[in-house]
């Protein structure tokens, strides 16, 4: 049974830069999400570093909080059914490079760190 989920994705400064928000947009809106809220915004490293606090022991935590306060995001709720594993599907894996064809991280990201996407 599927279940109706919100979930939170990041479109990343790497992804902003290459103006690619709209298709990413595009792509959210052709894989039936609907979007219940975007908002474009710039983080500083604090903000950026509260935000993955969890990632804090990491050896990529202050390279990441650095590229995450680089330059504008933008943040958006999504929502649909099953919309946590759709958006994992559509996002692609976390390394472009094994990313599957037609994935958002394929088409816009360059690296593990600046892959476009956040999504959680």
């Amino acid at each position: 049974m599927k279940t109706l989920q919100r979930t939170l994705t990041i479109v990343k400064p790497d992804a902003v830069r290459k103006n690619a928000v709209g298709d990413i947009i595009e792509q959210f809106e052709k894989n039936s999400f609907r979007i219940l809220a975007m908002k474009m915004l710039e983080i500083n490293k604090h903000q950026a570093e509260q935000f993955y606090a969890v990632h804090a022991s990491r050896p990529f935590y202050h390279s990441l909080t650095e590229f995450m306060s680089s330059g504008p995001i933008v943040v958006l709720a999504l929502e649909k059914e099953n919309a946590i594993a759709d958006l994992r599907e559509l996002m692609g894996a976390t390394n472009p490079a094994g990313a599957k064809e037609g994935t958002i991280r394929k088409k816009w990201g360059s690296s593990i760190e600046h892959n476009a996407i956040h999504g959680s």
